[in-house]
């Protein structure tokens, strides 16, 4: 498949309804984490933050080609991975907040969010934890003969970790109906990626196990939908497992508690000249979009009003505090 060179040239064969939905979804996610940043610094969310803003591109160019009966799992920075598939904010800022009514009781916090009635089967606190759940989903539905598939979403940093060799080996020696989508963000937690990294990287070590894939701009959306688009429509067409590299940056440091006064400020100003978000918006520009500030108004407008709600919720039941834990049985007075 021919590497896209830029959102302009690549944009050509998308339709403004699709261009516009990219560009809903991006706002969406970055209004998100940008509104939870925000009360995570007003002291209204316990415990930090993983954010993406930078790399909304690889979230919403992969999910607009999944039907709700696909399967995503994600990473501990999986808020907008969340939000393509489908899942509510509303729920989503409850569980950040700790309160009834999120996703996981408001227990699970950030990096436990799921929502299997859209196919998103979890966020993961632990690296490479969403590979080997990603291919024990695709086995499940070869079996079941399904047509659905699985996405699974990882970091660079996750390919030094033994799950990542073990779960392409698995899926490529299955045949099995998965795409792994790796977003290189070029650094894992605080280190750059390719200081403990041997070899050609990714490509290089998926090609080994027989999963070929394509290597894409993950910062130019539209791009990143067509890779997505073709590389989908093969392992739908029962070829197996697939990759997509898609090279990004996140602006900032690694959870909220982090300023990041480690990152060279040069180039998070470069990675921010050529933000996503602002390459599609002028791209839709281009193309006669009319609408295009009123979308990421009501983007910051929604993700104001959950972050309201969600302060205002009640907390959980302290008598919930060991449901979905673990069944202890009957009660024993000591």
């Amino acid at each position: 498949m021919p590497k896209k060179k830029s959102s302009e040239k690549a944009g050509s064969g998308h339709n403004l309804a699709r261009l516009t939905e990219l560009y809903n979804t991006m706002t969406r996610i970055r209004a998100f984490e940008e509104t939870a940043l925000t009360a995570h610094k007003a002291g209204e969310i316990p415990g930090p933050l993983h954010v993406s803003i930078g790399q909304e591109g690889v979230a919403a160019g992969v999910c607009i080609n999944l039907t709700r009966e696909d399967r995503i799992t994600s990473n501990h920075r999986g808020h907008g991975h969340a939000l393509a598939k489908g899942a509510e904010a509303s729920r989503m800022f409850l569980e950040l907040f700790g309160r009834a009514g999120g996703y996981c009781g408001g227990k699970g916090g950030s990096m436990h969010i799921a929502d299997f009635s859209v196919g998103m089967l979890g966020a993961n606190g632990v690296v490479t934890g969403g590979i080997p759940i990603a291919v024990g989903a695709a086995q499940g539905l070869k079996m079941l003969k399904s047509k659905a598939v699985v996405v699974c979403f990882f970091g660079d940093g996750a390919i030094n970790r033994g799950p990542f060799l073990e779960g392409l080996n698995w899926a490529a020696l299955y045949n099995l109906p998965v795409l792994f989508v790796c977003e290189d963000n070029g650094v894992a937690a605080f280190t750059a990626t390719a200081s403990v990294t041997a070899g050609p990287g990714v490509m290089a070590r998926a090609a080994s196990l027989g999963v070929s894939g394509v290597s894409v701009d993950g910062n130019d959306v539209v791009a990143v939908d067509a890779a997505a688009a073709h590389l989908l429509a093969e392992v739908r067409g029962g070829v197996g497992p697939r990759l997509l590299h898609a090279k990004t940056y996140r602006w900032t440091g690694h959870t909220s508690t982090d300023a990041a006064a480690w990152r060279d400020p040069v180039e998070v100003s470069a990675a921010k000249a050529g933000c996503p978000i602002a390459r599609l918006k002028s791209l839709l520009i281009e193309r006669g979009a009319a609408n295009v500030e009123a979308i990421a108004q009501a983007a910051a407008g929604e993700m104001t009003a959950c972050r309201s709600a969600a302060h205002a919720a009640p907390w959980p039941d302290p008598a919930t505090a060991f449901d979905d834990v673990q069944d202890v049985g009957a009660v024993r007075h000591v």
